[in-house]
């Protein structure tokens, strides 16, 4: 009974296209469209950023509620991003926080493929089909949460050898983690969708820039298992909580992987509404850090 279903799908999503491509339209009706090529692998590493906007340029327009469900008014609050100073202004969607706003273009070139990788729309849970992801996200999770583990883990201060949490001991290293990383150096900047040189230059001036991914704000209670990229005068011995580790990024994060440019990268999108008051650093211990959003 499944595997009729699955054919029943199929059979209608090929019905659709060939309907759209023989009527001539522009834009083929969705059932059509959610199949599209692009969706999926290979293609899908192919795909620039102005590709995906034809359909979906809603995730860059500007959409933060005014107030929450609950009434707690975006101008009045604090979301979890806004309460490090590397994010300035008001409240504003996930996406364009990672793509347009001003510190995502500073250090940061990320496109929709980056955490987008496709999924198969008849079974939404690893190893579905031959075009779903292979492994790694969970049940009805379009993004593969290691993907925002990257950037997003727990600090892991226990393997780094200090007495506790960032937030509580930065101060002893200057607030600063360059104090340290600027002798243990590693290449996991040295991704596709990062700006290496400049975090390197921005991260000299306040360890925000560094914490304000790791761990800063952080998904979830875990910490993302690191490629441990060797580095000049490391130790040959490798310790236990490293033994299991790559020694390089994902082969698709390489720097050296490009992407064949289809289309411009970029499109001009909505500027977001400046805040009525933009909250100051004093403030952000006491205010309300409920997000709106």
């Amino acid at each position: 009974m499944f595997g009729k279903t699955i054919h029943l799908v199929f059979a209608t999503a090929l019905a659709l296209c060939l309907g759209a491509a023989s009527a001539g339209q522009d834009k083929p009706p969705y059932e059509a469209a959610r199949w599209d090529p692009r969706h999926f692998k290979p293609l899908i590493d192919k795909t620039v950023d102005a590709e995906c906007l034809q359909c979906h340029a809603e995730v860059l327009a500007p959409s933060v509620r005014k107030q929450s469900p609950a009434g707690l008014k975006a101008d009045q609050s604090l979301a979890w991003y806004q309460t490090l100073d590397t994010y300035t202004g008001a409240q504003d969607t996930l996406h364009r926080r990672h793509l347009v706003s001003d510190f995502a273009k500073q250090v940061m070139d990320l496109a929709c493929n980056t955490c987008h990788q496709g999924h198969d729309f008849r079974e939404e849970a690893p190893g579905g089909s031959a075009t779903a992801q292979a492994a790694g996200y969970t049940l009805r999770k379009q993004v593969d949460p290691n993907t925002c583990l990257m950037c997003h883990g727990q600090f892991n201060w226990q393997v780094m050898g200090l007495p506790g949490s960032w937030k509580e001991h930065g101060e002893t290293f200057g607030n600063n983690c360059l104090t340290c990383h600027a002798g243990i150096r590693t290449s996991r900047h040295n991704v596709n969708f990062l700006k290496a040189k400049a975090i390197e230059a921005a991260g000299a001036d306040s360890g925000d820039v560094c914490y304000g991914c790791h761990g800063g704000r952080a998904w979830y209670r875990i910490n993302f298992p690191y490629p441990r990229h060797a580095w000049e005068g490391m130790d040959k011995e490798v310790p236990d909580w490293a033994k299991n580790r790559p020694s390089q990024s994902e082969p698709r994060f390489l720097r050296e992987v490009k992407k064949e440019e289809a289309a411009p990268a970029r499109i001009a999108v909505p500027e977001a509404k400046p805040p009525a008051r933009a909250p100051l650093k004093s403030e952000r211990k006491t205010t309300n850090k409920a997000n709106a959003g």
